[in-house]
């Protein structure tokens, strides 16, 4: 079977869960170091999808990889190729289909909600569930692009998930390990928040019952996941 593509856009924003889910179902996978200047690929035939990671940057940004990373989503979205983003994948996958990535108008840090939509497409990717707490780092946020539905929302930011076919993206973080928590626990104070508030947690919060709740948020991501691994060709 052709391998995943995982691509990384930052050291601590490994691949996570979403890793370690795929080696328990026996799906190969090749990690993109685009943090360590891999080349974005060009064709698509070596994979049987892509999943692209978060990172501290912005889709907005004026960086040499983003441009061919939203060329290779279209067209991954082109030939039903299955997509997967996670918070700054998410973005890449709303802007590369006509979304546009802005401000949120907070920054929302660490465990909170997120609210499932009525829509169908959402009981199908998250299943019979109406909320369930998950992981949030972000500053900024997407729309929705056009042809794509709106799959869940929190209280600090409008758009959490949207579907297209059987690509996601999703701006929470449901790929979390507590040793990722534990690991972007150290860099809280690079965010430049003057204060812990209701949509910006201190490490002290974030990590209190962290293997209980990152638990819980496994089997959400199993949901996601088992979803999303129906489109990828065997």
């Amino acid at each position: 079977m052709k391998p995943v593509a995982i691509f990384r856009h930052s050291p601590t924003e490994g691949p996570g869960y979403f890793s370690t889910y795929l080696d328990a179902h026996g799906l190969p996978w090749q990690l993109v170091k685009l943090d360590e200047g891999e080349a974005v690929p060009v064709a698509l035939d070596a994979y049987a999808g892509l999943c692209f990671m978060g990172g501290p940057m912005s889709v907005n940004d004026d960086l040499p990889w983003i441009a061919p990373v939203l060329s290779l989503i279209r067209a991954a979205v082109a030939k039903d190729i299955p997509v997967i983003g996670h918070c700054l994948g998410g973005q890449l996958m709303s802007r590369a289909l006509g979304g546009v990535v802005s401000r949120n108008p907070v920054k929302e840090i660490g465990w909170g909600p997120v609210r499932m939509d009525a829509a169908p497409e959402a009981a199908r990717w998250f299943g019979d569930a109406v909320e369930f707490l998950s992981f949030h780092w972000h500053g900024e946020t997407f729309t929705i692009p056009q042809g794509a539905v709106r799959l869940a929302s929190s209280t600090w930011c409008a758009n959490q998930a949207f579907a297209l076919g059987p690509h996601i993206g999703m701006q929470c973080h449901v790929e979390m390990t507590p040793e990722l928590i534990r690991s972007w626990c150290r860099d809280w104070e690079k965010e430049l928040v003057s204060r812990a508030g209701a949509s910006v947690q201190t490490p002290e919060q974030m990590l209190e019952q962290v293997d209980e709740r990152v638990q819980d948020l496994h089997r959400v991501a199993d949901r996601v996941y088992d979803c999303w691994v129906q489109g990828v060709g065997r």
